[in-house]
């Protein structure tokens, strides 16, 4: 069955799956790109072309979201797949449902950073990026493995994936506590795949420790020099691959944000900036 890893674009997903993906799919814990390959991205193309879904054609693949899930239901295994999507009906068809889906672990950032970093990673101005974040409209980018994605705006996004609280199948997570406190952080995301799992948690310390030392930003920049790594966008300016470990920890919105950007933002998202605790 499914764990969703969801979350708006450029909220830390990376780094979650980064993390997952060392401790679960490695024999050490070492990290390395090739383990990303183990947690999928949804809605994707190969999936579709599985069960004969034309991929040009929107509303079929809606309409065959849970179709294409089916192929990973076990319900004696954990499947995890990461989405950019908002929880949603499309054109009368679910996202998903409750006989694929065993939980979500809702990764959620800092919009005013979101913003930020919407900025460098999609070569746009700052009130573009604001304008992405606060639109309904708002639709990933569609690819050669990716089918497109609706996003929406940040708002709907991060209340939409609130109903799994009803089923005690959610856990959310901060990216800035998962940066502040990343050993506390994934020892809570462990936990939570263990209880969903009703399996007794165990903890390997030596692949746990490993994880945590090879997906920390600089190792991962590192990596990212030696190796190519697939998310990585291109500069449609120069060509080259724009980097992906880029800002880390100088992505600081207090520094660089616009102060009109910020002014508009938080009073679009008072009440969820409020109950996230990211303003009082």
């Amino acid at each position: 069955m499914i764990i969703w890893l969801a979350s708006y674009p450029k909220s830390g997903n990376t780094l979650v799956r980064s993390l997952l993906a060392s401790y679960i799919f490695s024999k050490d814990g070492n990290f390395n790109f090739g383990l990303l390959k183990n947690i999928k991205q949804f809605p994707d193309n190969s999936l579709f072309k599985q069960i004969g879904v034309d991929i040009n054609n929107e509303k079929e693949m809606y309409k065959n979201y849970i179709n294409s899930q089916k192929i990973f239901y076990n319900k004696d295994s954990i499947r995890f797949l990461k989405t950019q999507s908002c929880f949603v009906n499309k054109e009368g068809f679910r996202f998903t449902d409750g006989h694929n889906t065993l939980g979500v672990i809702y990764i959620v950032r800092d919009p005013r950073n979101i913003v930020t970093s919407f900025t460098h990673h999609f070569q746009q101005t700052p009130k573009q990026s604001l304008e992405s974040l606060l639109s309904h409209q708002y639709l990933g980018e569609k690819s050669e493995k990716h089918a497109l994605t609706y996003v929406g705006s940040w708002k709907y996004h991060y209340n939409s994936w609130k109903v799994f609280k009803n089923y005690n199948r959610y856990l959310l997570i901060r990216y800035e506590d998962l940066i502040s406190d990343t050993e506390q952080t994934f020892l809570k995301i462990l936990k939570f795949v263990s209880h969903l799992g009703k399996k007794k948690f165990t903890l390997d310390t030596d692949k746990f420790r490993n994880s945590l030392i090879t997906t920390q930003f600089d190792k991962m920049q590192k990596l990212e020099a030696s190796e190519s790594f697939d998310e990585a966008k291109i500069n449609f300016k120069t060509g080259e691959k724009i980097k992906f470990f880029n800002l880390g920890i100088k992505n600081d919105w207090k520094k660089i944000l616009d102060p009109e950007i910020k002014k508009s933002l938080e009073k679009e998202l008072q009440n969820e900036l409020k109950e996230l605790k990211y303003i009082s």
